[in-house]
């Protein structure tokens, strides 16, 4: 299971750091994925990063401002968004692939709930 947190509203330029912590499966085993979506867009895969941390994805929406990072000790990815712009706003989700690449949504099997990011202009 996955679960996310520290989403919330904040003003545009601000930060903000999402947590998102699993349980069950051997977290050190999966490739991790941040989503988000915002009211009628696609799903977007917005940062990922290998299990050795090793190999890290970023959309280009988000290069610069966001970096994603990991600890295997306490079975958590982080979030670390800076620098928000009201196109920002959106459910961020968690999940993670046991197998194929972390740069493609179909290579993710266990999604977490989401966590409402709201940045105000």
């Amino acid at each position: 299971q996955l679960q996310a947190s520290g989403g919330g509203l904040v003003q545009a330029g601000g930060s903000l750091k999402l947590s998102c912590t699993a349980s069950g499966r051997t977290f050190s085993n999966a490739d991790m994925g941040w989503f988000r979506q915002a009211p009628g867009k696609e799903r977007e895969l917005v940062a990922a990063i290998s299990r050795s941390s090793l190999n890290t994805y970023y959309a280009d929406s988000v290069k610069g401002r966001f970096t994603i990072s990991r600890d295997n000790a306490k079975n958590t990815v982080y979030l670390q968004m800076s620098s928000l712009k009201p196109e920002d706003t959106a459910v961020y989700s968690c999940a993670a692939t046991y197998s194929g690449s972390l740069y493609y949504t179909n290579s993710y099997s266990s999604w977490g709930q989401g966590t409402q990011v709201t940045v105000s202009s």
